[in-house]
């Protein structure tokens, strides 16, 4: 089981940092809604002050929650709370059924990804970064909670690969900067 995971891993890794940053997500809604979070996106590229650049990622996050729907919000809220309380199962229950009302509100598989993750059902969370990043190609939340993900299971190459690419979005992202550093040299000791 745990080699089919690996090939599994491999193949959907391998499809996920080959494709290419977009500048906006196919399927951004309002021209309005998605101009500004090209705008922050930008932005967030050039800034080279950690703080300023955190304040612009808590902008981003902001238009990312905007579901358009009190039902959803009110789910997202639900599940939230749940899952800080450690019920994972009451959270993903209102989770799928965000996804299940709104398939295409990216922070919707997110939330599920890290509540999968949280869970260590690192299969399930994976699945849920793919739609998440399918949707939203420059999530960077996705990103590093992909990285993340390949760092627990000792994929130190794809996840160094999953952390260059979020501060290719986010380079001022202090853990991601972190990572990439400590992967670095730990691969270096071993001669990728």
């Amino acid at each position: 089981m745990r080699n089919l995971f690996h090939v599994v891993t491999t193949a959907l890794v391998a499809t996920f940092l080959s494709l290419p940053i977009a500048l906006a997500s196919e399927d951004a809604g309002p021209a309005s809604e998605a101009s500004r979070l090209d705008k922050l996106f930008s932005d967030l590229k050039r800034e080279r002050n950690e703080k300023a650049a955190e304040r612009i990622a808590n902008q981003i996050w902001a238009e990312w929650r905007k579901s358009g729907s009190a039902s959803i919000d009110l789910m997202l809220q639900w599940s939230n709370e749940a899952a800080d309380k450690k019920k994972f199962d009451v959270a993903l229950d209102f989770l799928d059924q965000v996804i299940t009302l709104q398939p295409d509100f990216a922070e919707g598989w997110n939330r599920r990804a890290t509540v999968h993750f949280m869970m260590d059902n690192y299969a399930k969370s994976m699945a849920d970064i793919e739609h998440t990043l399918r949707l939203e190609p420059r999530h960077f939340g996705a990103l590093s909670g992909l990285a993340s993900i390949l760092k627990e299971t000792g994929r130190k190459e794809l996840a160094l690969n999953a952390y260059e690419r979020t501060l290719a979005i986010y380079p001022m992202m202090r853990n991601a900067q972190s990572q990439v550093a400590t992967l670095s040299d730990e691969l270096a000791g071993e001669g990728i």
